[in-house]
């Protein structure tokens, strides 16, 4: 059945990017995908065991990742996800990980964290060592999040329950996969892509924006010198996504760096007249790979 969206989402998706293309997209389920999780096995191994639920396909931008085509609808009951060998994770959310690429030395901080998908990402990128501090913002949250980092593997990781607005230590590394309208998760007419059409609204696009501008700035505030903070949603909201970096920028001593990723992206620089420097932002549009939509932003600290 084709997704009924509103008439104020269609309007505004119409000036944004080229609509026949991505009303096509998010009528269509993406495919699955898993990231291998090198702390528990290798990327060889695991591929042989799981050639047997569906044709392994690479992600271009991730050595662990891979799309699985043909593949069965309940890959959370596979052994080797009960395992922690791999990671059930759309294929887009595995670029904020990568774009901060931590080292096995430094000190991050994954500020809303839960359920857990980017923060075993980090882990696995720093062999676990070093430090994370994976915080969230409800104990109800830290409950998905426990459970994965115990699956993974994960042993150089500290929870913490706390709004990431009142958080004041310093981290060498941050990533901020902001609380959002998660517009960029529509594909396909299922519970959750149907809730989210009927939630939206301008307001709450407002209502968010507001939360991510003191949530951004918060945390560049807690990036010691030479620090890189990454920004990132599963929204394809300007108000959201180019306006909260043009905020950063507006009111900081921010500079932007350019993901040094291969991966098509169409920032939409004209919706408010936003500086050039955004055109070094990531946006990842539905239509490109058959994957969600995301966003995300690399920003230096002097």
């Amino acid at each position: 059945m084709k997704l009924k969206l509103k008439k104020e989402f269609i309007e505004k998706y119409r000036k944004l990017t080229d609509f026949k293309e991505y009303e096509s997209s998010i009528n269509k389920f993406s495919t699955k995908s898993i990231r291998i999780n090198t702390l528990k096995t290798t990327i060889s191994k695991t591929k042989k065991t799981l050639s047997k639920e569906g044709t392994l396909k690479q992600i271009p931008w991730i050595e662990e990742g891979f799309w699985i085509e043909n593949s069965r609808l309940d890959l959370g009951n596979i052994y080797e996800h009960q395992l922690g060998h791999v990671y059930i994770q759309e294929a887009a959310s595995m670029i904020p990980p990568l774009v901060l690429n931590p080292k096995n030395t430094d000190i991050v901080l994954d500020a809303a964290a839960s359920p857990g998908s980017k923060t075993t990402q980090l882990a696995a990128m720093m062999n676990n060592q070093g430090l994370i501090i994976a915080n969230d913002v409800a104990y109800f949250r830290m409950l998905p999040l426990s459970h994965n980092l115990q699956r993974c593997g994960v042993s150089n990781v500290v929870t913490t329950i706390t709004d990431a607005r009142r958080i004041t230590e310093k981290f060498d590394k941050i990533l901020l996969d902001s609380p959002c309208t998660g517009v960029g998760t529509i594909r396909g007419d299922t519970q959750g892509s149907n809730y989210t059409i009927q939630k939206y609204s301008q307001q709450l696009v407002k209502t968010l924006a507001g939360i991510q501008r003191k949530l951004i700035l918060n945390c560049y505030n807690n990036l010691k010198p030479k620090g890189t903070l990454v920004y990132s949603t599963c929204s394809l909201e300007p108000e959201e996504d180019e306006g909260i970096i043009q905020f950063l920028l507006d009111n900081t001593n921010a500079k932007l760096e350019k993901i040094d990723l291969k991966i098509k992206s169409e920032v939409n620089l004209d919706y408010e007249n936003y500086s050039s420097e955004l055109k070094k932002c990531t946006k990842l549009w539905p239509q490109f790979y058959n994957t969600e939509g995301f966003f995300i932003a690399k920003v230096k600290r002097p």
